[in-house]
């Protein structure tokens, strides 16, 4: 799984995913702002997620890609949470016909809840690190190509 498009031409809107195994958070942002916000849970059943729920947000939403968050280890060896995160970008990528990306996500769970405590954010856990994880995203997407105006002439 890519990290980043080869390039775009466009601002994208984007779904990212915290990826889990009773739960998935989802956050939504877009590139021209950098900024994203959580925007809820999906339920998921041994890593299978509510697909009826998921496509409802991707036709609510209408993404132009995904991310999801790779929970590599501390040490960088891969997990099988890892493995599994793959598959479901995977399956997203192959059911949803979008673009997926995949991005370090390590500490992302333990710093959403760290917001959570200290009062500076509201809500579920798993959507916070997904937010997080789009942020980090973001804050790596290289920018857009400058548009010549003497181009379109």
């Amino acid at each position: 799984m890519d990290r980043y498009p080869a390039k775009y031409l466009k601002p994208l809107r984007v779904l990212a995913f915290d990826f889990g195994t009773k739960r998935i958070g989802v956050a939504y942002g877009q590139s021209l702002t950098g900024t994203a916000q959580a925007i809820g849970i999906i339920p998921a059943t041994d890593g299978i997620p509510d697909w009826t729920r998921l496509e409802a947000l991707v036709e609510n939403w209408q993404p132009d890609v995904f991310v999801v968050g790779l929970p590599f280890n501390m040490d960088d060896s891969e997990s099988e949470l890892l493995l599994r995160a793959r598959k479901f970008g995977k399956r997203l990528n192959g059911r949803l016909h979008k673009p997926c990306f995949g991005v370090d996500e390590r500490l992302t769970s333990f710093e959403a809840r760290g917001e959570l405590l200290r009062g500076e954010a509201s809500g579920e856990v798993d959507a916070l690190a997904a937010r997080l994880i789009l942020e980090a995203w973001f804050d790596g997407l290289p920018p857009l190509p400058a548009v010549d105006p003497a181009a379109g002439a």
